[in-house]
């Protein structure tokens, strides 16, 4: 270790010191103004002032090769620190370094890490270190334009969920990425892995609720709106959001502009519909008052024709619990009856849950929204009662998650719908991501899999969404590295509804740790600006969350409405983060936010050993 780059340290620190007179000097009169139990806060405050006019970028990498603090948490004592710095320099240019590791073990720690990420997740951005990682919509097999856009945007990894879709609309998908000519980004599959969730609920009634908008005073401001269209060959509505009212071809040509027709609505009620439009595709018709219209409710025109409106999708329904509530959980997963006959029940899609589940064990629904605790369990039925849910009732319905975090199940991760589908993902995929990892043995299964297959050249991505997962991160980690392509997805939803949302920040603070000691790449997920995927307007919260992803390789993005503009957010803030974060340290570049709060007229040039 030459002493040349520690006299080249002392000679940075000794800058930095003499700017933090300077700098007390030019605020000396807004110091004198603050009260005296704030003085020491004032000084500390532009001794931070004066170092952020400087690029410390390379200071920082020089100190963490000699074992130094990075200054990246230096701003509440910042000439304490400095002075730190610089005694614990002197002293090792005297002493010399004695048997401290070469500078090059910092490096090359990044260097292993950052080609890590080059291997597993594809090249860097030109504009950004971290990658981002996409959830493409079914609607992909067939929109050429989403894909280019989300590309053109900053889609480094897009990704396909295996539990949505099937194989001829994921290889439409991948050859839609391919005819964009998006040779760089790479395609990760995600194996669905156990499916534990509630079974289905009895359909409801097969009804459309036609409604107009009304103001404060009950005047109409907005018709309903409906689209007849043939049952026989449907046309979308002209607006979205329009309901479909499927009728039969031969009565829409009885239709005109300003014709009418009328119906008897479920609850008997009459109602009369204007037509505003009608082609051969269809009539749009309004109606100021509400209508509840059935499948079989008969439409007649003003000339007496009659037809009778199709098949409607049925209504959604759902249970309602409330706290104190008892629930049944039944390995019969037969459609729950609504409203309920006795206690109210619903079907369990994974009959391992049955027989190992325990007593006093909690139990979640529905990512968390309504939790409640195991009073009994038999061979066929669970008996939960409902500790936490919403004050006049919470929704739970059909395909909703379940998690049991404290309970093992005998259940492995890889699923054989997932070892049905890897000979795809081998094929197509550059990246398999494995889901509801819990313990080595789950990742050992896959890696055998992937060998039967030909597929061990294939990345693979662990996904931590369990507090089992958690717990056994270590030894996870281990056996994943047996690839040279490996990475860690932190499934933030899941993880939070296991172990808690207030230990949602610990946890994925401490994952983040444990694998940059690996040297392996993070995928940073969950509802990352999830809000402005799906409306268009983030909030401000989220905002803050993706800033947080740079400190991760990779950050994922879910499909909505709006997921390009998301992607183009995201990638300018990961952008501008770039410049103040590397993994876990501050990276100090020189600021001009402040510039024009320098009370001084006149500045001095900077030294020559660090620049502005």
């Amino acid at each position: 270790m030459p002493t040349s780059d520690l006299d080249a340290i002392l000679a940075e620190i000794e800058t930095l010191r003499a700017a933090l007179g300077d700098a007390e000097q030019r605020w000396a009169a807004q110091i004198a103004r603050v009260d005296p139990r704030n003085r020491s806060g004032a000084v500390n405050l532009v001794h931070y002032w004066a170092i952020r006019q400087f690029d410390l970028r390379g200071l920082q990498r020089r100190l963490a090769a000699f074992g130094l603090s990075s200054l990246g948490r230096s701003q509440g004592h910042v000439g304490q620190t400095l002075s730190a710095l610089s005694a614990a320099a002197q002293a090792m240019a005297h002493d010399g370094p004695g048997d401290l590791l070469p500078p090059s073990g910092y490096a090359t720690q990044q260097g292993a890490l950052r080609r890590h990420t080059r291997e597993l997740l594809g090249p860097a951005p030109a504009r950004r270190s971290t990658r981002i990682m996409v959830t493409l919509p079914g609607t992909a097999a067939a929109d050429t334009q989403l894909i280019s856009d989300l590309i053109d945007r900053g889609m480094d990894v897009a990704r396909i969920n295996c539990a949505h879709d099937d194989p001829a609309a994921w290889a439409a998908m991948i050859a839609e990425l391919r005819r964009a000519g998006a040779e760089s980004c790479r395609v990760a599959m995600d194996l669905a892995g156990p499916k534990l969730r509630t079974g289905p609920v009895a359909e409801g009634p097969r009804v459309v609720r036609l409604r107009p908008e009304r103001d404060v005073l009950g005047r109409v401001t907005e018709t309903a709106w409906c689209w007849l269209t043939p049952v026989e060959h449907p046309s979308p509505p002209p607006r979205e959001g329009i309901p479909v009212l499927p009728v039969d071809a031969a009565w829409l040509p009885y239709l005109a502009p300003t014709s009418t027709f009328r119906l008897r609505d479920a609850r008997d009620a009459k109602r009369v519909f204007t037509v505003v439009h009608a082609d051969a595709s269809g009539a749009l018709a309004c109606t100021g008052r509400t209508a509840y219209v059935m499948t079989g409710t008969k439409l007649v025109t003003d000339a007496g024709e009659i037809t009778e409106v199709g098949p409607l999708p049925a209504v959604e329904q759902y249970l309602v619990l409330s706290p104190g509530d008892t629930l049944l959980l039944t390995r019969d997963c037969a459609p729950a009856a609504v409203p309920p006959q006795g206690l109210p029940r619903i079907g369990c899609t994974l009959p391992e849950v049955f027989g190992n589940v325990r007593r006093r064990q909690p139990i979640l629904f529905d990512d968390g929204k309504i939790t409640g605790r195991i009073l009994d369990c038999g061979p066929d039925t669970i008996t939960v009662t409902i500790t936490d849910a919403t004050a006049v009732g919470s929704k739970l319905r059909a395909g909703k998650g379940v998690n049991l975090p404290e309970t093992t199940l005998p259940v492995p991760a890889l699923t054989e719908t997932d070892r049905a589908n890897l000979p795809f993902v081998i094929e197509h995929a550059d990246l398999v991501e494995m889901s509801f990892v819990r313990t080595p043995q789950d990742v050992a299964d896959l890696l055998a899999a992937l060998d039967e297959l030909g597929g061990a050249d294939l990345g693979v991505i662990v996904k931590i969404e369990t507090a089992q997962g958690f717990r056994n991160l270590p030894a996870i980690l281990l056996e994943v590295m047996r690839r040279p392509r490996a990475g860690v997805m932190i499934a933030r939803g899941d993880l939070a509804v296991e172990c808690g949302y207030e230990r949602l920040a610990e946890l994925q603070e401490e994952i983040l740790w444990l694998c940059e000691a690996a040297h392996l790449p993070v995928i940073w997920a969950t509802q990352v600006l999830d809000q402005l995927a799906r409306s268009g307007r983030p909030s401000r919260a989220e905002i803050t969350d993706a800033a947080m992803g740079v400190r991760a390789e990779c950050v994922m993005l879910n499909k909505g409405p709006r997921i390009s503009d998301a992607v183009s957010t995201l990638s300018d803030i990961l952008h501008r983060m770039s410049a103040h974060a590397d993994k876990q340290t501050t990276l100090m570049r020189s600021l001009r936010s402040w510039y024009r709060s320098d009370p001084s007229a006149q500045r001095e040039q900077p030294g020559q050993a660090l620049r502005r």
